[in-house]
């Protein structure tokens, strides 16, 4: 299996899969036609897709032909045509379907990865290990491992923190991140990520050291301005956000008037690169 870009396409040596990025998402979508030509010997795959999608449907598991969202994906004449697509959840979903001698490559792929996740319930070192080893793998020193590794513990600490005063759900966290981000950097999460060239990919480990620093600052600032006040409710809660993220700001044009330039920077930690926002990665080593 071919890692070395890590997305579902990679599943797929030779073959073509035609996908799309939803920047809002924050996922790729990808055809479900060409993800069963690619697993199957069927000399027409897109009726074998309808004729799974009747089958499932038959045995009361449709949920996957209901998750289906229609996009423009380019056909093999040119032009775009309405597509069924999937998710990367739906489409690991849709392989684990497919009975097919192919497909078992995979299916055994996605059970050593629940193996993996149920050992490390019972013995958390090892997801910390596996972390360690990963970044090590991609040439991060240990000194940086180090730092982001505290980073996710003080990142947790404000989430904590944030529970003691009333935000509960997924989304109002992410209001609050961009609020940070937003005070010392110019730019929500989703927009940092964009001129970085980067998607699905972690924004702190395409950081700079300086860049992290300044986010974990915000994000400290914000923690102890919100113990000291204790704010309710998001609205309250977003007020203390700008105000730690606006710390970290202080600190960054300080900074940048010593150093002469800027601090915020493009640079990020690929070997890869998007070509444009409907498909193709290509190699920068190729």
């Amino acid at each position: 299996m071919n890692n070395k870009i890590e997305t579902i396409s990679n599943l797929f040596e030779g073959k073509e899969i035609r996908s799309i990025w939803d920047t809002e998402k924050e996922d790729y979508y990808f055809s479900v036609v060409d993800v069963v030509a690619a697993l199957t010997d069927s000399n027409n795959p897109r009726n074998y897709w309808n004729m799974l999608k009747k089958r499932m449907s038959e045995e009361e598991q449709s949920e996957l032909s209901t998750k289906c969202v229609q996009l423009k994906l380019k056909a093999q004449d040119g032009k775009l045509r309405e597509t069924d697509t999937l998710d990367t959840k739906g489409i690991l979903r849709l392989i684990e379907s497919i009975p097919s001698p192919k497909a078992e490559p995979f299916k055994m792929w996605l059970a050593n990865l629940g193996s993996e996740r149920i050992d490390e319930v019972f013995d958390p070192e090892i997801a910390i290990k596996r972390a360690i080893d990963y970044y090590r793998k991609r040439g991060y020193p240990d000194k940086w491992i180090e730092t982001r590794l505290k980073g996710i513990l003080n990142r947790n600490k404000l989430t904590d923190v944030w529970k003691e005063n009333g935000i509960t759900k997924d989304y109002e966290y992410g209001i609050l991140t961009n609020e940070i981000y937003k005070s010392w950097s110019g730019m929500k999460s989703s927009e940092y990520k964009e001129y970085k060239g980067i998607r699905k990919e972690s924004l702190r480990d395409n950081m700079t050291d300086v860049e992290i620093a300044l986010t974990d600052l915000g994000e400290i600032a914000t923690r102890e301005l919100t113990k000291e006040y204790k704010p309710q409710g998001l609205n309250e809660n977003k007020e203390m956000a700008k105000r730690g993220g606006n710390i970290a700001k202080i600190t960054r044009d300080s900074l940048e008037k010593e150093l002469g330039r800027k601090v915020i920077t493009k640079e990020n930690t690929l070997n890869y690169q998007y070509i444009d926002s409907s498909k193709e990665i290509e190699n920068k080593i190729e």
